[in-house]
């Protein structure tokens, strides 16, 4: 495996690509390939072995292009498959989970909030890690509708902002005073969810957390790429790929791929 080979990362969608911009802040040498599987977006909707299945074939695809490390990109992939894919696969990989015990930790009120998908919060490991917490208040909140309308650039729409109030709202009563944001996809939203809570309620993903694993095991692999000429990113959507050049805000190297 060579250090110049790319990191492949891949979601339901468009909204792994804050964790990607984590990942790229902290090591721009690194080359990347992503794959927006927006075609079978939301992940939270499916049943754990469609989970699993798709994971696979994302994988698959990844690996044929050389990926030296895979980023599961997806909070829901990686509560639903994560034992799944680190059983078949033999390269280093990288999950992502909702950070609640961050949120656990810094709590002053004791109560905390947590703004997840369907298919997260339903999972096996979620509900482990949730229940370890037997001291802390935690209000759960399935985010149905979002990643749709995240899919379809509507981020900034009314209905997003209706949505949003009505999931909110229930955790501002509750005196929370951590926002746990459990899906990938919901970073995108935090300037809409600003407007809506308390200044003294603060917002945790895990992008940033991802990233710093991210380099802690290629560090450890002798992976690190210390070529400092320019990386290449590169990414790839099996649906229409407009949303996902927006939200980059380039469209460079991004390109429409059925996969």
């Amino acid at each position: 495996m060579s250090n110049n080979n790319p990191i492949g990362l891949f979601d339901s969608g468009i909204g792994g690509t804050s964790i990607w911009k984590e990942i790229n802040q902290l090591l721009p040498n690194e080359n990347t390939i992503y794959l927006a599987d927006s075609k079978n977006a939301p992940y939270g909707k499916r049943t754990k072995q469609e989970i699993i299945a798709l994971c696979y074939k994302n994988i698959d695809l990844l690996l044929s292009q050389n990926c030296k490390m895979i980023v599961v990109a997806c909070n829901t992939a990686t509560t639903n498959a994560i034992a799944e894919i680190r059983a078949k696969y033999k390269i280093p990989i990288i999950g992502i989970e909702p950070a609640i015990k961050t949120a656990a930790n810094k709590t002053e009120t004791q109560n905390i909030g947590i703004l997840a998908t369907k298919g997260t919060i339903n999972s096996e490991l979620f509900n482990r890690q949730v229940e370890s917490y037997t001291t802390i208040k935690i209000i759960e909140q399935i985010g149905y509708g979002l990643v749709e309308l995240i899919e379809n650039g509507e981020i900034e729409s009314p209905e997003m902002t209706k949505l949003l109030t009505s999931y909110l709202e229930p955790m501002i009563k509750a005196n929370i005073d951590y926002l746990v944001l459990g899906c990938s996809h919901y970073p995108y939203l935090v300037p809409a969810i600003k407007k809506i809570i308390p200044e003294n309620i603060k917002i945790i993903d895990s992008g940033e957390a991802v990233a710093k694993q991210t380099k802690t095991i290629l560090e450890k692999n002798n992976l690190l790429n210390t070529d400092t000429k320019n990386s290449q990113q590169v990414f790839y959507a099996n649906s229409d790929a407009a949303v996902l050049k927006n939200i980059l805000g380039f469209s460079k190297n991004v390109f429409e791929k059925s996969f």
